[in-house]
């Protein structure tokens, strides 16, 4: 075996463990992403199975609210539906917020709504979950950035696209949501 042979065998080895850490690489990084995305669903459906309960309640006291309901079953039923879409996922979960912000302003009109145990209790678990989805929800698009940019800096950007790996959606706010809220006295 000549000198020259066992350089390209070397070379060979080289380039291969680097590409297969490449690959680890964007394995691990996509793995990170769907494990985030799966922590957002998780809480989203905990959202969804908490709803239907606090409709009901609702429902008792404020009998010809019926758009409101029909707009959170509708909103609720999207989210459901839309499965492991990102952007769907995000669609329905600003529908279901606008609706749920309807639902509470309904409830400021039933004083003795609010004072509900089971309400109360309903809406302090809604409130917890809506806490869970926001810190999933950072953590997904943190993860999603993290990968999002491998695929786009070298070597990633060589080898993503070879290995069938494409950019994800971050789990973005409504437009509403971000705009500054009006307080007026």
């Amino acid at each position: 075996m000549g000198t020259g042979l066992i350089a390209v065998i070397v070379v060979l080895v080289v380039i291969a463990a680097f590409v297969i850490g490449v690959f680890n690489r964007l394995i691990t990084l996509k793995v990170r992403a769907n494990e985030a995305w799966a922590q957002i669903d998780v809480q989203l459906k905990r959202r969804a199975d908490l709803i239907p309960n606090l409709v009901e309640t609702v429902k008792g006291y404020a009998k010809h609210e019926k758009e409101v309901f029909e707009n959170v079953t509708k909103a609720r039923s999207m989210i459901q539906d839309a499965g492991g879409n990102v952007e769907k996922s995000a669609e329905a979960n600003n529908m279901l917020t606008g609706a749920l912000k309807s639902l509470f302003a309904v409830v400021e009109n039933y004083p003795e709504l609010k004072a509900n145990q089971n309400f109360i209790m309903m809406q302090q678990e809604l409130t917890a979950t809506e806490d869970k989805i926001s810190y999933a929800r950072q953590f997904y698009n943190q993860a999603t950035m993290v990968y999002n940019e491998y695929q786009q800096a070298f070597p990633g950007v060589i080898f993503a696209g070879m290995f069938g790996h494409s950019r994800r959606a971050y789990f973005e706010a409504a437009e509403a949501d971000r705009r500054t809220p009006e307080v007026k006295f």
